[in-house]
C-alpha cells in the first residue's frame, strides 16, 4: 500500500511489523538519449510492480528523487545533495518510520551514487539504536536483488548495471519510449573500471565525456520488460523475507 494514499489514523492502525520500503533515486544527466529523471522513473516502475504483486503486505513511502549525484555535476540539469546532507536526509526518512513504531525497513535504491551514503546511513542508525534488538534495517539497489543473472540468450552484452546503458535504455524504451532519444547512434563506453580490485575515485567525465556508460545501442523494449520483471520479482522476494523474519537479532 502507498503511504501517500493513507490518512494519519489509517497509518496509526497498521501492524508495526509491516515491511516498509523507502525508495530513493536521483535527478541527473543520462547521456544524450535519456531524460534526467530516468533513475526515478525506473525505480518508480519497479516499486509499482512490487506493490501490485504484494498488495497490502508492504508499506511504500513516496519516492525520494533527490540523490547524491555530484559526480554528474559537469553535465547541466543534474540536481544533487552534498554527501553529508544526503546521509542526514536518508537517516531522517528512516527515523521518521522508527519514531512511528515501524521496525522492518528497506531503503530501496535506484541510483548507483546513492550506494555508499545509503549504506552508511543505515550503518549509523544501527549504532544510534544499538540497544534495540527488534530492528531490521536493510539497504539495496533494486538490480542487485535479481533472483538470477541476466540471460545472455536474450542478447544482452552487459552483465551488470551501467549508466544510460543497455539495461536502463531498454527499460525506458519499455516504460516511456517517447522520452528516449537516438540511442542507436550512442557509442559503446566500456563499463569496466581500472586498477581493480581497488576502488578508484572518479567523476563521470573521467570515464565518459558523453555521459553514458555501457552499450545503449543494444537496447530494446523486450529486454526492458524482461528486466522489469526480473527486478520486481527480486524485490518482492526480499519483501517476503522481511515479512517472515523471525525477529532473531541476526538470523532469518
Amino acid at each position: 500500500m502507498l503511504l501517500a494514499d493513507l490518512t494519519s489514523p489509517q497509518v496509526r492502525k497498521l501492524d508495526r511489523n509491516l515491511p516498509v520500503i523507502i525508495p530513493i533515486a536521483a535527478h541527473e544527466q543520462h547521456g544524450a538519449h535519456l531524460p534526467l529523471f530516468t533513475d526515478s522513473y525506473l525505480l518508480g516502475e519497479v516499486v509499482r510492480r512490487t506493490e501490485v504483486a504484494r498488495s497490502t503486505e508492504v508499506l511504500i513511502a513516496p519516492l525520494q528523487w533527490l540523490g547524491n549525484s555530484h559526480h554528474h555535476r559537469d553535465f547541466p540539469g543534474t540536481l544533487s545533495a552534498q554527501p553529508r546532507l544526503y546521509l542526514d536526509l536518508v537517516q531522517g526518512l528512516v527515523n521518521n518510520f522508527l519514531e512511528d513504531g515501524f521496525s522492518r525497513i528497506l531503503v530501496l535504491n535506484g541510483h548507483g551514487g546513492n550506494d555508499i551514503p545509503g549504506q552508511q546511513s543505515m550503518f549509523e542508525i544501527r549504532q544510534q539504536q544499538r540497544r534495540r534488538d527488534d530492528l531490521l534495517l536493510l539497504f539495496s539497489s533494486y538490480w542487485k536483488l535479481r533472483p538470477t543473472e541476466v540471460d545472455p540468450a536474450r542478447g544482452f552484452r552487459q552483465t551488470e548495471m551501467g549508466h544510460a546503458c543497455e539495461w536502463e535504455t531498454s527499460m525506458m524504451l519499455q516504460l516511456g519510449p517517447q522520452l528516449v532519444g537516438d540511442y542507436q547512434q550512442a557509442a559503446d563506453v566500456d563499463p569496466q573500471g581500472s586498477f581493480l580490485p581497488a576502488y578508484r575515485a572518479w567523476v563521470t567525465q573521467d570515464r565518459s565525456p558523453v555521459g553514458h556508460i555501457g552499450f545503449p545501442a543494444l537496447a530494446s523494449p523486450e529486454k526492458g520488460e524482461y528486466l522489469f520483471t526480473l527486478f520486481a520479482t527480486g524485490v518482492a522476494a526480499l519483501v517476503d523475507r522481511i515479512r517472515c523474519w523471525n525477529g532473531h537479532p541476526w538470523r532469518e
